[in-house]
């Protein structure tokens, strides 16, 4: 009877180890961005969205979000913007092709509300950036719905300019099925 105790608490172990969250499946994705410039507001679009979502909102702290986008999906409906905004005077998109997001951590705010802290990296600079986003489960499917702002010369985008803002507005919408 001995022999069986460890064996049990080495299967209880295992199975708590194995049941972690399960990555989703992303189904859908939408990912804005808007800034001004001249007093107008330009919008734009990244697609090529890729990630790696284990969120579990019973358990934030093992919970964790790895996701990229391409930079050569960027279209602002222009052509040669974006052209010249996937230049070296830009996002340099030949030698950085990826923006990419990486949790640090998860808060509960209230209801379906979370802030998710990220280590968000452009044209290889890496900065922290606080995503507040709402997170709801329908059957097998979930959604994730956020907006931050940044500011795009903090990361080598673009250089300092009287006629372009600095602040870029990012609106995410991110589908997932399990």
């Amino acid at each position: 009877m001995k022999k069986v105790y460890p064996f049990i608490t080495l299967l209880f172990f295992a199975t708590v180890v194995f049941s972690q969250v399960k990555p989703a499946i992303v189904t859908k994705s939408s990912v804005l961005f808007h800034i001004k410039n001249l007093g107008i507001t330009i919008d734009g679009t990244l697609a090529g969205f890729k990630a790696d979502i284990k969120f579990d909102p019973a358990n934030l702290n093992t919970s964790t979000i790895e996701a990229s986008v391409d930079v050569n999906t960027l279209d602002t409906d222009n052509g040669t913007r974006n052209d010249h905004l996937k230049s070296d005077s830009y996002f340099d998109a030949a030698k950085y092709p990826a923006i990419t997001m990486k949790s640090v951590s998860f808060r509960h705010r209230s209801g379906h509300n979370y802030t998710g802290v990220f280590n968000l990296t452009i044209k290889n600079v890496t900065k922290q950036v606080e995503v507040p986003f709402s997170y709801a489960e329908t059957g097998n499917d979930g959604e994730f719905k956020g907006n931050f702002q940044i500011k795009r010369t903090d990361y080598g985008v673009g250089g300092s300019s009287l006629v372009m803002s600095d602040d870029v507005k990012i609106d995410l919408d991110i589908t997932t099925g399990k």
